[in-house]
């Protein structure tokens, strides 16, 4: 998993970005890694404060004992001997060891928060209780489903024949799959469109096509139709920053996706148009809508970039989440003159500046070929006095600590990643499970991310009929 910069380790370390993807890598069932990076309290006593809490002392003390600060690379390759060292220690006196703790999903620094796990009292045969609360429950299973994605409760007669058959998981699949074609899951304003909301970010007044608003600059429909398309029918999911496509959509009593063809495309508005050519194409982060609503007249885009990381990847350096550097030898430079070098701004832009290169050479609003066109000489009209040297921005940049040459290629990176994989199968947790996997589910939401990217080669649905056999999912 990618790191969270902790600027508290400045004092040991100059400001290591790794240590909470190398504690992932080291525990990689710790509920913090579970889709996504423990937080810097972790070690640290408040996030972007150096002093370290008794946990992180412990691992300082183990790691780097008076000694001077080391260097990134050695910072990387001890810490995981210094948590080994200290996993056996209790760091906080409250009778569990570290190791217990940090797999628990407890704070080891916190004598008051404890690990514990709910126990089991069967109740199925209790007047108090319908269900199992002990084993998946048909019935409750079933009720789920019926209202997660077909919108509405099941009959008595349809419960019925669950809890009574021989079969349930048959039944409860074949349900899945005819609630997975109802307008309530896939149709316009439907389940998958409102998760599809904070990747658009869709905003009406500024909407052109059907329901255009006052001030009408691009259309989002296409958005969410790519986004219901690589979500459904067995479609490959890394779609989604991958498609070089349109897809269009056909309403009715069963709302139809299809990707149109040249001469479709070629007949719509010019209002409605995809700008980028084909081979500059990447899926959702090159929709005309994307760029007009992020990108806007900005010249180095670290909006669309910081948007595109949040949305595809579940990091948000806002919070500080993912911030991976490109090597030592990428010296970060101030192109547009945004003062990105001040000490308390370098430590994110360090990640955010080489991840908003590639997005550089498409325009947001206007702009020679309109809206989302790629233009290689886009930055050359950005050049003025306040921003003399603007045009000078590459167009490769860095994603995940991998080098790209532009944003095609930091979309592939991005898409065949684990933190895609498991972004977008956090999305769906959340939806169906009602909350992010606690310590006693991380090792099932690892398990249903890694055959996503894997045994259900990026099918959803595939991975749905996974997540419903779950025991976060079907044990009430």
């Amino acid at each position: 998993m990618a790191g969270l910069v902790c600027v508290g380790w400045v004092s040991i370390a100059n400001a290591q970005p790794q240590a909470p993807a190398v504690v992932c890598e080291t525990y990689p069932t710790m509920p913090a890694c579970a889709g996504a990076v423990p937080d810097c309290t972790l070690c640290h006593q408040s996030a972007g404060v150096s002093v370290r809490n008794v946990f992180g002392a412990q691992v300082e003390a183990a790691a780097w004992p008076g000694e001077d600060a080391p260097t990134a690379e050695e910072f990387v390759a001890g810490l995981p001997d210094a948590l080994a060292e200290v996993e056996d220690l209790d760091a906080d006196d409250d009778g569990y060891a570290n190791y217990e703790e940090l797999l628990a999903g407890s704070d080891p620094a916190d004598a008051d928060d404890i690990p514990g796990g709910a126990t089991c009292e069967d109740t199925s045969n209790s007047d108090a209780w319908q269900y199992d609360v002990c084993n998946p429950d048909a019935g409750f299973t079933l009720r789920k489903i019926m209202l997660d994605v077909c919108g509405h409760s099941p009959t008595l007669a349809e419960l019925e024949e669950v809890t009574t058959s021989d079969d349930p998981s048959e039944i409860l699949h074949e349900t899945l799959d005819t609630c997975l074609n109802t307008e309530f899951w896939r149709g316009n304003g439907g389940v998958l469109w409102q998760l599809a909301h904070k990747k658009i970010l869709p905003l009406p007044a500024i909407k052109s096509g059907a329901n255009e608003g006052g001030v009408p600059l691009a259309d989002y429909d296409d958005d969410y139709n790519l986004y219901v398309h690589a979500s459904s029918d067995g479609n490959d999911a890394r779609d989604l920053l991958l498609a070089q496509y349109v897809v269009g959509r056909v309403d009715g009593d069963t709302t139809e996706y299809y990707v149109m063809d040249e001469a479709e495309q070629a007949a719509r508005p010019n209002d409605a148009v995809l700008n980028a050519p084909v081979e500059r194409r990447a899926g959702m982060i090159t929709s005309r809508w994307f760029f007009v609503a992020n990108t806007m007249f900005t010249a180095v885009p670290r909006t669309t970039a910081a948007q595109a990381y949040r949305s595809y990847l579940g990091f948000d350096i806002a919070k500080l989440e993912g911030l991976i550097e490109p090597p030592a030898s990428e010296v970060l430079i101030d192109y547009d003159n945004k003062d990105v070098l001040e000490e308390t701004c370098a430590g994110c832009h360090r990640t955010l500046d080489p991840l908003a290169y590639p997005f550089t050479r498409y325009n947001g609003i206007g702009g020679a070929g309109g809206s989302g066109d790629y233009n290689a000489n886009r930055l050359g009209g950005f050049v003025d006095n306040t921003q003399p040297d603007v045009d000078e921005t590459p167009e490769a940049g860095y994603i995940l600590g991998e080098p790209v040459s532009d944003l095609v290629e930091w979309a592939e990176v991005a898409a065949n990643s684990d933190e895609f994989a498991a972004a977008l199968v956090m999305d769906y947790w959340e939806l169906l499970v009602g909350e992010r996997p606690n310590a006693l589910e991380t090792e099932q939401f690892v398990t249903l991310w890694q055959d996503f990217a894997t045994t259900h080669a990026y099918d959803v649905e595939a991975m749905l009929h996974d997540l419903i056999d779950t025991e976060a999912y079907s044990v009430p």
